[in-house]
């Protein structure tokens, strides 16, 4: 991921400079049939992250030297039980490690804390229904909140990472030719990240919803596009510093290519349009000045690599 997120004060004339880092994110899962009703799958994922840096900023931008990141690790075990050709329930535990640190600088510093690695555990759970004559599939899946409680060098990080609801379809719609899409509900309202000595570090107001839409076609038998939107709704009021952005639109390009030995090539390319917003920066102990950003963007770079045998 490439972002470029950047905000300014006072009319423009003090900016921030591009505050979020290039990062990447990794993958990787296995998946196996123990016989006609009953599979397993592994899924080892990045599912939060945050490379935040005002280290670009004007000199006198109020935030300049403030840093902070978060790195996730998420393992989930996932077992299916098919009851017919049609319907299908799954359900296994995950388990999240997290680790990051916080710097916050107000012209000289003023708060730093390095919080070591901790975990937490949760669940997934889920149903789904498929019919393979018309290439149809509809999952419906939970993931529930997970507390985190990491050792800081100076205050400690208490964070709740937020249950989600995902719902997720395909359908064949002409001749080697699919509409695909889901909508992700996240409960970022009841979730939180706070230093137990400093405070809240990020909060949310709303939850978010986010749509995604798309088509999907078959070129021949070892190439496949794919097309696809997405959207989450602004929620509007004040951000925090820490993700200067409300909601987003989305647009994405891909394709599959399958080689003769079963290993499938898959890459993308997505261009995201950050939704603007308005953080409150301090510039004192008791004042904060309203820091507008706004006309941000991300580009988004994957590659999957998968082998059936």
């Amino acid at each position: 991921m490439t972002p470029s997120v950047s905000g300014s004060i006072a009319g423009g004339a003090l900016g921030s400079g591009n505050m979020l880092n290039a990062y990447g994110n990794a993958g990787l899962a296995f998946k196996t049939d123990i016989d006609d009703k009953v599979s397993l799958a592994l899924i080892i994922d990045q599912p939060f992250g945050a490379d935040v840096a005002y280290t670009n900023t004007d000199p006198g931008y109020p935030l300049g030297g403030t840093v902070a990141t978060v790195n996730t690790t998420a393992i989930t075990a996932v077992g299916r039980y098919k009851f017919n050709e049609n319907m299908s329930i799954h359900f296994g535990p995950r388990y999240l490690t997290a680790s990051g640190n916080y710097g916050l600088v107000l012209g000289a510093p003023v708060y730093a804390s390095t919080y070591s690695s901790g975990s937490g555990t949760g669940y997934v759970a889920g149903v789904a229904y498929e019919r393979k004559d018309i290439a149809m599939r509809v999952a419906l899946t939970y993931s529930s909140a997970i507390d985190l409680e990491l050792d800081g060098t100076f205050g400690d990080l208490a964070a709740e990472m937020p249950e989600t609801w995902n719902l997720d379809f395909q359908s064949g719609v002409a001749a080697n030719t699919l509409v695909f899409g889901s909508v992700h509900w996240a409960g970022w309202k009841e979730a939180h990240i706070t230093d137990t000595l400093f405070g809240p570090l990020v909060d949310w107001s709303e939850d978010t919803v986010t749509y995604t839409l798309g088509v999907g076609r078959k070129f021949s038998d070892s190439f496949s596009g794919a097309f696809s939107v997405g959207y989450e709704e602004a929620q509007g009021g004040i951000a925090t510093n820490l993700a200067p952005t409300d909601g987003y639109t989305s647009v994405s390009l891909g394709g599959t290519y399958t080689m003769a030995n079963g290993v499938e090539l898959t890459g993308g390319m997505r261009y995201i349009m950050a939704g603007d917003a308005t953080t409150n920066v301090p510039t004192s102990a008791t004042t904060v000045t309203p820091s507008d950003f706004s006309d941000n963007s991300a580009v988004a770079i994957g590659l999957k690599v998968a082998y059936t045998y």
